[in-house]
């Protein structure tokens, strides 16, 4: 254990889907985030998570950015006094087998967060967060209005759901202490804990990756070389947590030019043999620079 010192660490929330569900790559058994040492023979910051990564779990990264840095006091238990800085990235990667005792596994994203997931409608869990957070919010009479505004607004109570809210969500969660990393483990826990913040941090990947899929075609570094049209658009859904409109969704992918057709077709789901496609990469490539918006809307 350091006391009073501080120290830099690099760390990974990569996200993968695999079988219509989002994943993030953990340790500890699924209790963490998976970090390292920043050396100082990394050329850059990313470069030197690339190299991690790669090197801990065999798993090369596609798309990657940087994602937060963060760095409250006492954050990591660890360090009594002292300050653990992490500079966090968001990466893109296709789930592979992690071999070997101690390696990195794959958990769901909704273990961790079960609230943020409205693809089948609105989770019973919601009734549960949102009573609890409403006699938190009584408690303070002063505060008792605000409490109630931040509620009804994040939790779609007077409005539509904004899956764009999951760090705000988690955090307004924690300040009513209704997650065990508040301190209080007596209180109801909604969700598998994490050590230290590293659920904020999911939470924050989880947000930034919601709103960049609308913009940017980032959504094929999870894809495999080929995919059914009804493939992309669940793996685009279990990112968002939300239900899709199958013909807008459809419409919005070819007016946009993304794919192309490969000739084949698959007779795995029930009906007529469903076309494949492949991403145009040259035309992603011009998305990335010019913008792309793929379509989250509801029905």
């Amino acid at each position: 254990m350091t006391i009073g010192l501080a120290h830099a660490e690099l760390m990974a929330v990569l996200a993968a889907v695999t079988g219509n569900e989002p994943r993030v790559m953990t340790v500890r058994g699924g209790e963490a985030l998976p970090s390292g040492p920043f050396e100082l023979g990394h050329r850059t910051l990313q470069s030197g998570l690339r190299e991690w990564v790669q090197e801990q779990t065999g798993h090369p990264v596609g798309y990657l950015e940087q994602l937060y840095t963060f760095a409250d006091r006492d954050r990591n238990n660890d360090i009594l006094g002292g300050r653990t800085i992490s500079i966090s990235y968001l990466g893109l990667v296709r789930e592979q087998e992690t071999l070997g005792a101690g390696r990195p596994s794959w958990h769901g994203w909704y273990e961790y967060l079960p609230w943020e997931d409205m693809r089948a409608g609105r989770p019973e869990i919601l009734d549960d967060i949102v009573a609890r957070l409403n006699a938190w919010g009584a408690g303070n009479q002063k505060d008792a209005i605000q409490r109630r505004r931040s509620v009804d607004f994040l939790f779609g109570l007077d409005h539509d759901w904004n899956e764009d809210f999951a760090l705000q969500r988690y955090e307004l969660l924690y300040q009513a202490g209704l997650v065990s990393e508040a301190g209080d483990a007596s209180q109801v826990n909604f969700g598998r804990p994490m050590f230290a913040d590293h659920r904020r941090i999911l939470a924050t990947g989880i947000a930034r990756l919601r709103a960049k899929i609308k913009y940017r075609p980032v959504v094929f570094e999870v894809m495999p070389e080929s995919f059914s049209m009804l493939q992309l658009q669940k793996a685009v859904e279990a990112l968002a947590g939300l239900p899709l409109h199958k013909q807008n969704f459809r419409r919005m992918i070819e007016q946009q030019q993304l794919v192309e057709e490969t000739g084949e077709t698959s007779d795995d789901a029930p009906g007529r043999p469903a076309k494949i496609f492949r991403y145009r990469r040259a035309i992603v490539e011009e998305r990335a620079l010019s913008g792309s918006r793929l379509p989250v809307s509801r029905y």
